[in-house]
């Protein structure tokens, strides 16, 4: 069950670069959702295992606190795009036209600043744990069974190099959309106000029933 998105498509080069980035980023959110899935299980095989066979999975802590990285930021650049995430939306929402584009666009520009600096923090993170020559090919690995940490390392820089990819997109698209005025624009979540959203969600609900 999904809310219809508000992101808005043509056929113009920047709309299909917008719906060949949003495959990627689909992928990788459905596989962070596989991911909690998996967990979900997990957990419910370690507590009955604990209580009835005195036997809890080996390293439960240690494989959970690696696929946190993986369904914690795989997913954000899919957020970005449909507007799914947090919004303080009691001025922004009241603009409209090229005003709204503005702030929206340096917004975006100020992500993107920051996604910058994360991709390279978190580049060499995962750089100090990563050696071709180690077992594993791990400098570092978690306190209980060892296992190695890179591959989750590895998943914070990527996931925000595609949320980089995402920006540099939407800071094309609102830029668009400052040149040209629009109310509606391509490849970005259009503003809904409370009772747009709640629609959405009355027929995405309705859809499932």
């Amino acid at each position: 069950m999904s809310t219809p998105s508000s992101v808005l498509s043509d056929d113009t080069l920047l709309s299909r670069i917008d719906r060949g980035l949003l495959r990627v980023e689909a992928f990788l959110n459905l596989m962070s959702g596989f991911v909690i899935g998996a967990l979900v299980l997990v957990a419910i095989y370690n507590v009955i295992a604990r209580k009835l066979l005195n036997a809890p999975v080996p390293g439960y802590v240690d494989w959970t606190e690696q696929f946190m990285a993986v369904f914690a930021f795989l997913g954000l650049a899919y957020v970005q795009r449909e507007g799914g995430h947090i919004r303080m939306d009691m001025v922004v929402g009241k603009l409209r036209g090229r005003m709204l584009w503005l702030f929206e666009w340096l917004s975006v520009i100020f992500m993107l600043v920051v996604t910058t600096a994360l991709i390279y923090g978190t580049w060499f993170h995962f750089d100090r744990s990563f050696d071709w020559g180690a077992p594993n090919f791990s400098t570092d690995s978690s306190i209980d069974i060892s296992l190695p940490l890179w591959p989750s390392k590895l998943a914070v820089p990527v996931a925000l190099a595609l949320l980089w990819l995402r920006l540099a997109v939407q800071i094309w698209a609102y830029g668009r959309g400052l040149r040209t005025g629009d109310d509606a624009i391509v490849a970005v979540p259009l503003p809904e106000d409370p009772a747009e959203q709640a629609n959405k969600e009355a027929a995405a609900v309705a859809g499932a029933d």
